[in-house]
């Protein structure tokens, strides 16, 4: 493959840039543009070793650097890298990157480093995936989660599962193609045994598929009710800032209002409606029409109430709305006196919490009803998780050709039909860690990444 640069820190201001180049000619080309101060050539210097020295462009000494050098396969790409780092100024981080391109590296694709590592054996494919899950992580819980499974913790118990059918497989075609060998038979309580232990390990890691994709994507979450309820004021104090406008006008939001925050160990996607209400103006009622159609769409409903006003007819619809789905009734302006009838919101609803957003009161109770309601009070970060949709699939197909498998096993089909559902499990799950998956599929997952990842 080609020798391939790119930017490897942010594109922002900071105190180092770093310019990471992989491929056999990385020292080489890095030789053209870092001069060590002790006039020694990166060419020569072993992995794991670092030079003091000068940046080199269009001739000119133009920044102090540090260039370090890796040696295939002990890097990060399992190629010969080096790594330059620079004063972290946009402009000589660009200039720096020029010079390495001009001296004969290609441009790195999106995630090409990552791809690279992959492709040359560092790293399975749902590794590759959690270090985009890992640096996009906004939450703690969901950064613990991704340099887990980045550590091999999904690897480890696919693997696990892919070991026990391969040698089912590896058994029961011993016996179909070698019949006069004296191979002892596999017996059909312990292939049923192997298979129901293969089937509880996928059932584990799809069951906590949803608790896994709350906290490593976040919660698309809504805010509704009628207006002055204290929707916006919420908002406000989930932010931690003036985010929505606050006032005792009757629909003053009048569009939906978004943000992302941390609640707990949860990222919520925050939407701040407008009001409920039967309303005559134009504008106001295309934000209303947005606010159920966000209901409806929304993973999490936080339905707001007024504590010191009876329940009223949009009230009523709400509640008939958010019915079935993770709804949390907020009820707000706890400082005021109560008219509100609150029996029949907590007979409506799963979690009932009490607050004042005016007061910034009842956010640790609001935090611990969300937990609880979504399963993920008290969620283990160091266990195997599925971090995407691509990977549950193969873990489901490969579950179902299990099933199918056992199914044949308990209705006395031959080893050689039970062994093809076998081995369809079996290229699943390396479809999941990428032994077996197709180009396309490759591609498609490092082509979200970042470009320097």
């Amino acid at each position: 493959m080609s020798t391939v640069a790119a930017v490897a820190t942010g594109n922002a201001p900071g105190g180092i840039g770093v310019i990471r180049i992989s491929g056999d000619k990385a020292a080489e080309i890095a030789s053209k543009v870092f001069s060590p101060m002790d006039k020694t050539s990166l060419c020569d210097l072993p992995g794991y070793r670092a030079k003091f020295g000068n940046v080199i462009i269009n001739g000119e000494e133009s920044d102090n650097a540090v260039a370090l050098v890796f040696r295939a396969p002990k890097s990060y790409t399992g190629e010969d890298v080096v790594e330059i780092s620079v004063h972290g100024g946009l402009l000589i981080v660009q200039k720096t990157l020029q010079a390495v391109l001009d001296a004969g590296a290609k441009p790195a694709g999106a995630g090409e480093f990552t791809k690279r590592a992959f492709l040359n054996g560092k790293m399975d494919l749902t590794q590759a995936e959690s270090v985009a899950d890992l640096i996009c992580a906004q939450g703690e819980a969901a950064a613990k989660a991704s340099f887990n499974a980045l550590q091999g913790s999904l690897s480890k118990k696919i693997k696990g599962v892919l070991e026990v059918l391969l040698d089912l497989s590896a058994l029961m075609c011993a016996w179909v193609d070698y019949p006069d060998e004296e191979i002892p038979e596999l017996e059909e309580t312990e292939l049923l045994k192997k298979l129901n232990f293969c089937k509880d390990e996928l059932d584990g890691l799809l069951e906590n598929y949803d608790n896994g994709q709350a906290i490593i994507d976040g919660v698309d979450t809504v805010i509704v009710g009628m207006p002055n309820v204290g929707k916006s004021s919420l908002m406000n104090m989930l932010v931690g800032r003036d985010k929505s406008i606050v006032t005792h006008i009757e629909g003053t939001t009048r569009d939906i209002v978004e943000d992302s925050v941390r609640l707990g160990d949860l990222v919520l996607h925050l939407r701040d409606t407008a009001g409920l209400r039967d309303s005559d103006d134009l504008v106001e009622n295309i934000g209303i029409d947005k606010a159920y159609k966000a209901l409806d769409e929304a993973q999490l409903v936080l339905a707001v109430f007024d504590y010191a006003k009876p329940i009223r007819e949009k009230d009523e619809d709400l509640i008939n709305r958010a019915s079935g789905k993770n709804s949390v009734a907020v009820i707000n302006k706890v400082d005021l006196e109560k008219r509100l009838d609150t029996e029949k919101i907590e007979d409506a609803f799963a979690k009932t919490v009490y607050i004042s957003a005016k007061n910034n009161e009842g956010l640790n109770e609001l935090e611990k009803a969300v937990e609880e309601l979504l399963g993920v009070e008290n969620f283990d970060t160091s266990a195997p998780m599925l971090a995407n949709m691509r990977q549950r699939q193969n873990c489901q197909n490969a579950r179902e050709n299990i099933v199918s498998t056992i199914d044949s096993v308990n209705m006395g089909m031959t080893y050689d039909a039970i062994n093809v559902m076998c081995d369809c499990a079996a290229d699943e799950l390396l479809s999941l860690t990428g032994e077996k998956a197709t180009e396309q599929v490759v591609n498609n997952i490092f082509s979200k990444f970042c470009v320097g990842k």
